[in-house]
């Protein structure tokens, strides 16, 4: 027998054997394994667009649209709303009309299709990026990459496993903005650094009133919900808003921070998880915002976090800020690296600029790439080295959101004034002035108007963490949350059964 085991045959035998059966039910069961589409050096790549979304339809469809290799064949959304999308992609590719689906799975048993291209919500970003793979489709993966650490492994162990291109949407890496700063950075261009701010200073308001509401009936909520278990709705607004919710979103720092953080930690030239992590924050302002003292809001993630990742000699502290904010020198959603002859700042996804200790700007950084276009380069070459943004990059960089959720979480009812918050930080190890960093924002919080004698934060526990095992050191707790209880057939495997 070839290098597939032989129990992995017998797997992979009734699968097929159920697969036809449900399909013919109109029902299917578990993930796909076809055989991929060729790639011929002529041939048009076949893909298949997941989730229609404002990023599904307005990058992922405009980008494959727009290059002449590809060939847009199936659109996939738990919402039969999205089919009259078809017709649009018809318009624009020479009237070639992909075909709709609810189910991804249908479009993964097709040999017409090459690349499974990821926009859905959080939750469903490794399943798919798993069956894709299993049914020999090169995949590109929405930040983050991953709703929780085990589903990002089960990725890089399914990417390596099927030798698929697995490309995740940290498109900074391909810019030479970016490209360009960090080789100066390397270079030692500001010195030695080993401490790096990532920001996400980006206003989030209410999304309303916690409550009961109806599923939108054209959305089949079962797949909609896929890994995540099918729970009441809570928010008012069904798309987009479940960023904010923990069953399917990350908050701002997982949605937000995969792409600081991963500048963060290309900036320190980092390629694994930290020492330690602890998350102080809240979800704060929103009963100001609707002028009601009793207002509880939808959402049930931090809207301001300060994370602090400690590495030994180095360091990254993300912040994450959804209230009205000036910005700090000069970012808003950015990273800042701090060296010994001065400092960086990447201030957009296509500049970056470099000052002395004096604040006086000595070198520019521009240009924006093509992230999607480097992913085909290698779906072409079938070879995954020359993806800028691989799975186990995702992997590290949306990891880093979901450990610091993770402190968050176990000390949301951990409450205390900025006070006891400043006694408790200025004894956390970092290479930040945890204090001033602190004062900040107690400063905008207020300034927002916060009553912070009324309003605690929360802060969760010092979390230690081993890189090598990606688990918490003796806390089992924070390990449960690592992973999730999954709802069959929606289950993200383990690692050595992808």
């Amino acid at each position: 027998m070839t290098s597939i085991s032989r129990r992995r045959f017998l797997e992979d035998s009734m699968v097929a054997v159920a697969a036809a059966g449900a399909a013919s039910a109109g029902i299917l069961q578990g993930s796909p394994r076809q055989a991929a589409a060729g790639v011929g050096p002529n041939e048009k790549i076949g893909v298949c667009v997941v989730g229609l979304g404002g990023r599904g339809w307005g990058s992922h469809c405009a980008e494959w649209i727009k290059d002449p290799r590809t060939e847009i064949r199936y659109l996939c959304d738990p919402d039969s709303t999205k089919e009259k999308l078809c017709d649009e992609i018809a318009k624009r590719q020479g009237g070639v009309r992909p075909k709709f689906v609810t189910d991804m799975r249908r479009a993964f048993d097709d040999a017409a299709v090459a690349v499974v291209s990821n926009a859905s919500s959080n939750h469903w970003h490794a399943l798919c990026g798993v069956w894709a793979m299993q049914a020999k489709k090169h995949c590109y993966l929405e930040k983050p990459i991953s709703h929780n650490v085990h589903e990002g492994r089960a990725l890089v162990a399914a990417a390596r496993k099927y030798r698929m291109c697995c490309q995740v949407g940290t498109q900074c890496r391909s810019n030479p903005s970016n490209i360009d700063a960090v080789r100066f950075l390397h270079d030692g261009g500001i010195g030695e650094v080993k401490f790096a701010r990532g920001l996400c200073y980006r206003r989030r308001a209410s999304i309303g009133p916690r409550g009961q509401y109806e599923v939108p009936k054209q959305v089949d909520y079962s797949l909609w919900s896929g890994p995540a278990p099918i729970a009441p709705l809570t928010r008012p607004k069904f798309h987009y808003d479940w960023h904010w919710q923990r069953l399917y979103g990350n908050g701002d720092l997982g949605n937000q921070g995969p792409h600081q953080t991963d500048i963060a930690r290309w900036h320190l030239g980092i390629d694994r998880f930290p020492n330690s992590v602890i998350t102080w924050g809240g979800r704060l302002g929103y009963d100001v915002e609707m002028k009601d003292p009793n207002f509880v809001d939808a959402g049930d993630t931090g809207n301001i976090e300060t994370t602090i990742y400690d590495y030994g000699d180095r360091c990254i502290v993300f912040e994450t800020y959804g209230l009205d904010t000036p910005d700090v020198l000069g970012a808003k959603v950015g990273v800042i690296s701090y060296g010994s002859k001065g400092y960086l700042v990447q201030s957009s996804y296509e500049y970056s600029a470099a000052f002395d200790l004096e604040g006086n700007k000595t070198h520019e950084f521009k240009g924006s790439g093509n992230h999607f276009g480097n992913f085909l380069d290698a779906v072409q070459a079938n070879d995954p080295s020359r993806l800028h943004a691989d799975a186990l990059c995702g992997h590290l960089s949306a990891g880093l959101s979901h450990i610091g959720n993770i402190s968050y979480y176990l000390g949301e009812d951990h409450k205390v004034s900025a006070d006891e918050l400043k006694a408790i930080v200025q004894k956390i190890k970092s290479l930040d002035d945890n204090v001033a960093t602190l004062e900040r924002i107690v400063e905008k919080t207020e300034k927002y108007g916060v009553d912070l004698k009324r309003t605690l934060f929360s802060i969760g526990p010092l979390l230690q963490f081993d890189p090598q095992s990606e688990t918490f050191v003796g806390n089992e707790q924070a390990n449960a949350m690592l992973t999730r209880e999954y709802r069959p057939p929606f289950v993200v495997p383990k690692p050595e059964d992808v």
